[in-house]
């Protein structure tokens, strides 16, 4: 399990009301990126509300992406200690997130193939579906090759000019860091046609 001291955030402000806040680990896993500009929009994402929740309602605007946390506040907001509340916020809600997921997939039973599908069809599903969802994309694992796992890009992902850096950074970055015994990660989306027609999937 993951402990408060192996994340190390680093704290930049940005001007007098804007500070980035970069994790040495994903925030978003699936990359994207999610903007919050109240606590009513925020109400959904439970990073962004806690955040809105501190310096007396003084937040004005959350920004997510990949592994920052970019805060707006009102003038006034002394960073020294609005920097430190938000950067324990940030650090045990991924304590928390890389809990969720290990206990989710620790109950996973099978072996080979049949174990790895399992495990990353999960991490698809709770973790980078419903990030690239917002974009309008969806990642479809196709199937399992030994240790080498084969997907597709769909919806807004297919074709788009960033689908390769949504791969490596966000998709291939997250299955990874959940299900290791992974090697090779496969897009097997005609990004040009919208078809498939590099890779069959087994029967």
């Amino acid at each position: 399990m993951i402990k408060s001291e192996e994340i190390k955030i680093v704290a930049v402000p940005l001007d007098p009301e804007r500070c980035r806040f970069t994790a040495d680990r994903s925030i978003v896993p699936a990359g994207g990126t999610f903007q919050f500009s109240n606590r009513i929009k925020a109400s959904e994402y439970p990073l962004a509300e806690e955040i809105f929740n501190i310096t007396e309602g003084k937040v004005t605007t959350v920004q997510i992406s990949d592994n920052q946390v970019t805060v707006a506040v009102e003038s006034g907001v002394d960073w020294r200690l609005a920097g430190k509340e938000i950067g324990k916020i940030i650090r045990e809600y991924m304590i928390s997130q890389a809990a969720n997921v290990e206990q989710m997939l620790a109950g996973v039973e099978g072996n080979g193939e049949e174990r790895i599908r399992i495990k990353v069809q999960r991490v698809l599903d709770t973790q980078i579906n419903p990030a690239v969802a917002g974009h309008g994309g969806q990642i479809t694992l196709l199937d399992v090759k030994e240790a080498d796992v084969y997907i597709k890009m769909g919806g807004g992902c297919q074709g788009c000019s960033a689908a390769s850096v949504t791969l490596k950074s966000g998709v291939e970055k997250a299955i990874r860091q959940y299900v290791p015994e992974v090697k090779g990660i496969f897009d097997t989306t005609d990004h040009a046609a919208g078809k498939n027609p590099f890779y069959t999937p087994s029967k």
